[in-house]
């Protein structure tokens, strides 16, 4: 199972030590940054993270223009762990676009249930994404959009023949069950099942696989079931 991940940003290199052992203990993976610029780099380059702790008085580019910069690329959860604490400073830290707000010194329970909570909220609102643009995960690096019908494979569009993605299409509306090869043929070729259409079926498959899977002599997204068909788990 992925673990969610973490980016603490604060030029104070104690907080930031004490905060990565706190939630790598908690089961979370954790990177730091020592500045704004050096978090705008990493958050560019990586888009993999779920969650910035984030602290607004740094040298150079401060908390708040990181935020600023965020929210013109992503929707990631920012919490900001500061010492300021007036409510004109909690005011332009909602304004431009943090999720919640932590006074220093704070407790570890309340940083831990606010993490928590962000956390539990981002996921279902990328849940309810991927469901409303109807994209499924096949693996690690293979995700389907049925309604776009687009595959890609590590961020990259696969091309498919609008054969070859109807016959993942079926496998996907029926992952988990064996689908018979006389069902796969007349669903997707609406054509009555021949002697000859197995080898058809064999061919698409095959092609398939080659675009989709990591070792094409392994399998592990389009299974074979022998005798019987093929399925998606």
């Amino acid at each position: 199972m992925r673990k969610e991940r973490i980016l603490i940003v604060d030029d104070d290199p104690d907080i930031r030590q004490v905060l990565s052992v706190l939630l790598n203990s908690e089961g979370y993976e954790v990177e730091q940054s020592e500045n704004g610029e050096l978090a705008i780099e990493k958050l560019a380059e990586d888009k993999s993270f779920d969650l910035v702790l984030l602290d607004i008085m740094m040298p150079g580019i401060d908390g708040i223009e990181v935020c600023k910069w965020i929210r013109k690329t992503s929707d990631i959860p920012v919490l900001f762990l500061t010492a300021k604490s007036q409510e004109s400073d909690k005011v332009e830290a909602y304004g431009e676009g943090g999720d919640d707000y932590l006074v220093k010194p704070f407790s570890q329970t309340d940083l831990l249930l606010k993490v928590k909570s962000l956390l539990r909220r981002y996921n279902t609102y990328q849940q309810k994404i991927a469901k409303e643009v109807s994209v499924e995960t096949l693996s690690d690096t293979v995700s389907v959009n049925t309604k776009k019908r687009i595959a890609t494979k590590a961020g990259v569009r696969i091309n498919l023949t609008d054969r070859e993605f109807d016959i993942l299409r079926y496998l996907m509306e029926h992952r988990g069950d064996v689908v018979a090869n006389k069902e796969l043929y007349e669903a997707v070729w609406g054509e009555r099942y021949s002697s000859s259409a197995g080898n058809n079926i064999m061919v698409h498959v095959l092609n398939l696989r080659k675009k989709l899977e990591q070792d094409i002599s392994n399998p592990t997204i389009i299974k074979t079931v022998w005798g019987k068909g093929y399925r998606i788990d």
